[in-house]
């Protein structure tokens, strides 16, 4: 019964109750009514600050297209580099929260979809207080949802949520069709947009420990031992019994490949530690750039150092972290590092394989918080943000600047409330330009400065010495004299340990 012939048979006066399921419809209608939630209609905004954007159109040739089935009778029929697009049916479950808390859920995860390479045909939201512990939606649910796709001819179901392997197992044998839950497509999005080996590697041990409690085996078919008898009179000992089977063999496989991989990370950890090492050597301040998934990062970092980095109006569009050099305007050298997105409800597996990579944020000297001001729920992003700094041993420790970016998409009201709930932050467009001045000056201002007053007399054969006290100290006062170069100046300990000796080897 829809709201008019509600209000026709009930007194004008009389509110209507509106049921859980009939509100969920409505949530489902909404977010299927404004299609290309991870692409604005314009597709991604760019300027003059992100260069050529190569790397772009390495990523768009691999775009999935439609009308491509998966068995060709000419290979002719296919444009080179184009995948099948998947049709995807979402699911989700409401348990506690607002509607607009479940809307913002399941607007996110068809924006994880359609960056994986899906397009969305149709989604179902349930009310309940948990998820059924057998299909996660219950029986009656699943059905219905086995009638959705096969109505809309969808190959995937998508659930907003972590699945059991059990429960997975359930759905699938109910709706005939591939189940994959919230998990492991970001980590299938992650597997798209690693480039480096590091990366490759970080999102290769991640799938693999999701992987492992979830292999599905079939019985004694897939035993790799004869048992009893079986084996022949020749097979001797060891071949008897259940043996290993298949699945078990997978495992070990899986564990010995992990392993590998875990040794690789490690042994590319030094390299990332010495560069680390050699910048606090050289007292280089560093700031690092994070937040939630499609905040506007990397296109900040173009704004502040012309870095040319890959934008893209998707999620997780930046896995291999970018370290820019940039300066104040007073002179001072220091570094500038995006870092992957993150989002709500992160895997797990995802914070440990990228454990040494988001140590960029624990190193850093001051962090740049970016939230997208024009989002739905920015409250609930800053919380997932800070829920995994959370786990990154000294990140909660380094001084922090919200950076409120897309001020030009963001409404007044949710500005000011923002600003009202975080003291210490700034509002920037990164694409127009907007408030990127005082971002400049608000980091010179925060980065430490020397703290070792030195007033010496160089050589001018120590030019070098003069060079970096310009790029990494505060200079009181520099005169040139007969003899050479006299400085006032506050520099770090290990400078001035030079400039001290440079100078007392010259007298």
């Amino acid at each position: 019964m829809d709201d008019a012939q509600h209000t026709a048979s009930e007194p004008q006066d009389t509110p209507v109750t509106r049921s859980p399921q009939e509100v969920a419809d409505d949530v489902v209608a909404r977010v299927l009514a404004r299609a290309g939630t991870a692409l604005h209609a314009g597709g991604t905004m760019h300027t003059a600050y992100d260069g050529d954007q190569l790397e772009l159109e390495e990523r768009t040739s691999l775009r999935r297209v439609a009308g491509l089935g998966t068995e060709l009778e000419d290979v002719t029929e296919v444009e080179y580099r184009q995948l099948r697009l998947e049709k995807v049916v979402l699911i989700g479950v409401w348990g506690s929260g607002t509607a607009q808390d479940a809307e913002v859920s399941l607007r996110e995860l068809a924006a994880l979809a359609e960056t994986a390479g899906s397009q969305v045909l149709d989604a179902l939201l349930q009310r309940r207080r948990t998820p059924d512990p057998g299909t996660y939606l219950g029986s009656g649910k699943a059905a219905e949802l086995a009638g959705v796709v096969a109505a809309v001819g969808a190959d995937t179901v998508v659930v907003d949520g972590d699945l059991a392997p059990s429960q997975r197992r359930a759905l699938e044998d109910i709706v005939r069709v591939k189940v994959i839950d919230r998990t492991a497509l970001i980590l299938d999005i992650f597997a798209q947009h690693a480039k480096s080996r590091e990366g490759k590697a970080q999102v290769e041990l991640a799938q693999l420990e999701y992987l492992l409690p979830r292999l599905r085996g079939w019985g004694e078919s897939m035993s790799r031992q004869a048992g009893g008898q079986v084996g022949g009179a020749g097979a001797g000992m060891g071949s008897r019994g259940p043996g290993e089977t298949k699945i078990e063999l997978d495992r070990r496989r899986i564990r010995n490949r992990m392993a590998k991989l875990r040794r690789e990370i490690a042994a590319m950890e030094p390299a990332r530690a010495t560069k680390r090492a050699n910048r606090r050597r050289n007292a280089i301040p560093s700031v690092a750039i994070a937040g939630y998934t499609n905040a506007g990062k990397s296109s900040l970092l173009n704004r502040l150092t012309n870095a040319g980095v890959l934008v893209e109006n998707a999620l997780f569009a930046t896995l291999d972290p970018t370290v820019r050099r940039a300066q104040t305007s007073d002179g001072r050298i220091y570094t500038l590092a995006d870092t992957v997105g993150f989002v709500r409800a992160l895997p797990h597996q995802l914070v440990e394989a990228f454990r040494s990579t988001l140590e960029e944020v624990a190193d850093a000297d001051l962090l740049l918080h970016v939230v997208d001001a024009s989002h739905p729920d920015p409250e609930g992003q800053i919380a997932a943000v800070r829920h995994v700094f959370a786990d990154i041993p000294g990140a909660m420790d380094v001084p922090e600047v919200i950076v409120l970016n897309k001020a030009d998409l963001a409404t007044p009201e949710t500005i000011a409330r923002l600003r009202s709930r975080e003291v210490h932050s700034i509002v920037v467009s990164a694409r127009t330009g907007e408030g990127v001045e005082e971002l400049l000056e608000l980091i010179a201002d925060q980065l430490p400065r020397p703290g070792v007053e030195v007033a010496v007399v160089l050589p001018y054969s120590r030019g070098d010495l003069v060079s970096r006290v310009h790029e990494h100290g505060d200079i009181a006062s520099e005169e040139h004299l007969e003899d050479g170069t006299a400085l006032r100046a506050r520099v770090d300990a290990g400078l001035a340990a030079e400039l001290v000796a440079a100078a007392v080897r010259s007298a």
